[in-house]
């Protein structure tokens, strides 16, 4: 690997080339203090995340920490499985500070700076809660539709309001109100979403008129509402009625913002290209894209692509190629993501023709193939319950093992597992799990410096112990909010001062459109789009 300087690294993001910059912290701590165009890769999920993160092992590659070697161990690990362009910014975030360009807090800050781009730059409209509230109360002609995805929306949700996913707006729009006169409400926790979803709405140019809430169901807590708990209402699966209507409204859209039709030949030849990363993602709703897709295509619900688009593309100046069954909801994402500065966008005609059935078509993991000792549920039943000095160690997310782990299982992120040394050097057995067991798989050779015993795999994971029947201890505050380094915590996670870090929050939000300014290395809107 190189060391670069943070000069030569500002040079390199204003370049046009292509360019993947991995910060090597764990979620919670990358949200302390990033680069505007970093991507969060952390160390303990590097073999899944890096991997689907940069599909093209040729891509230049800088890796970033904030000073304490985390960025030469990925460094060092991505030259070992084949990445061949790799740099590590010396002095990490420090000295991109000292050198007097700007870091930035929070995760997801391209797409949510987008959307205070959006907000300013089309005028969206909005309303505040009280006045919904007014609204609702005296039964006004209006649909209020939550952008989240449907698992948020059951957590909490604003009265009367039924689940749309963002990327599902203007596609559904024309079944769920037909009638132009009907007013729609689009919310969702803070602002992005909101805004987003109502302007895709307002440039798709439906009759109706649009209004995002003001700051989504936190501004509704604020304002001393309740939220409802436990809803799964949604919109109706299948083709829309409207369909044809939608297809002609996103067209419009996507032809405004430069976006390009290809048709399965030309993707084919993209695949084959070895000097340009491809990601071909798959904009449908999930249960959609487990039914039947494209070999090699990952999904990327398009309302949620456009919220956090770090998630799924980690190099600038890629090519994108968005694909779904009727090219309207492809085609709303795509015109989105040419606003935001992506250069290279596609939408394929007939891009679901080969597709196969089932499946999450994850991303190849070839240290998945080493033996690892496996133990199933009823194994694990056993050896607890023979009192014989069982050690469980789980790696979910902070947040989810929170939400739910097996009795007595210590909680543990996979880079700092030297932290658990004292009960794992005292066990005689050690049995590691993850949500669906596969980190616990990775994590192996790491537990097996840290112990005599024997360390064996849960078979299924957690969710394997869950659907066995056996209980699962929920518990807020295990790990602290302090601890959760893995996890950016959002407002409504935390223990103490939700009311404090929703106004801290939504703030942040509204200034992150000031601080692109500051960073100069942002430029939304429609820019040059490269041929096919």
């Amino acid at each position: 690997m190189q060391l670069i300087d943070a000069p030569t690294l500002r040079g390199w993001i204003g370049d046009g080339a292509e360019l993947a910059l991995l910060d090597a912290r764990e979620d919670g701590e990358f949200g302390t203090g990033h680069l505007f165009w970093a991507v969060p890769c952390g160390l303990a999920r590097r073999e899944i995340r890096a991997r689907a993160l940069l599909p093209r092992p040729g891509v230049r590659v800088c890796c970033v920490d904030d000073g304490r070697g985390l960025a030469e161990r990925l460094a060092e690990w991505l030259e070992s499985v084949g990445y061949t362009d790799v740099s590590v910014l010396r002095g990490g975030t420090k000295a991109w500070a000292e050198a007097g360009y700007v870091l930035f807090t929070g995760v997801n800050v391209p797409s949510k700076a987008f959307g205070e781009w959006v907000e300013h730059h089309y005028g969206t409209e909005s309303v505040d809660a009280p006045e919904l509230k007014a609204w609702i109360d005296s039964g006004r002609d209006m649909v209020v539709l939550d952008s989240r995805t449907q698992e948020e929306f059951t957590r909490m949700s604003i009265p009367t309001g039924i689940s749309v996913p963002g990327g599902e707006l203007a596609y559904r729009i024309g079944d769920i109100a037909p009638d132009p006169k009907t007013l729609v409400v689009v919310n969702c926790a803070g602002r992005t979403r909101s805004i987003m979803g109502a302007e895709s709405l307002r440039r798709a140019g439906i009759p109706n008129k649009v209004v995002a809430l003001r700051n989504g169901t936190m501004g509704w807590e604020l304002a001393g509402l309740r939220c409802e708990r436990g809803r799964t209402e949604r919109f109706t699966p299948g083709t829309p009625k409207t369909a044809a209507q939608a297809l002609q409204r996103a067209q419009a859209f996507a032809e405004q913002s430069g976006v390009g039709v290809i048709g399965p030949l030309d993707l084919d030849r993209f695949e084959e290209d070895p000097d340009r990363t491809l990601y071909v993602l798959d904009v449908r709703d999930p249960t959609e894209f487990r039914a039947g897709h494209r070999p090699g295509s990952r999904n990327a619900p398009g309302g949620q692509l456009v919220q956090a688009t770090d998630g799924w593309i980690g190099v600038r100046n890629a090519r994108i190629v968005l694909v779904d069954d009727t090219g309207v909801r492809a085609r709303m994402s795509a015109a989105w993501l040419r606003q935001m500065g992506h250069r290279d966008v596609f939408v394929v005609d007939g891009g679901l023709e080969a597709i196969r059935t089932g499946g999450t078509a994850p991303v190849p993991v070839p240290e998945l193939a080493a033996q690892v000792a496996m133990i199933d549920v009823p194994g694990l039943v056993a050896l607890l319950d023979s009192g014989a000095g069982t050690v469980i160690v789980d790696l979910a997310r902070s947040i989810d093992f929170r939400d739910g782990h097996i009795p007595g299982a210590l909680w543990g992120v996979r880079s700092r597992l030297e932290a658990l040394a004292t009960p794992l050097t005292a066990a005689r057995h050690v049995v590691v799990t993850s949500p669906d067991g596969v980190l616990a798989r990775l994590a192996v050779p790491e537990l097996q410096g840290l112990t005599k015993a024997e360390v064996r795999v849960l078979e299924g994971g957690t969710e394997a112990w869950h659907a066995f029947g056996r209980p699962l201890v929920k518990d807020r505050t295990t790990p602290a909010d302090e601890d959760c380094i893995d996890f950016y915590l959002r407002p409504y996670d935390r223990n103490d001062g939700i009311e404090e870090a929703m106004h801290a929050y939504l703030s942040w939000e509204i200034d992150l459109v000031h601080e692109i300014v500051r960073d100069g290395t942002v430029q939304f809107g429609v820019g040059e789009s490269h041929a096919a």
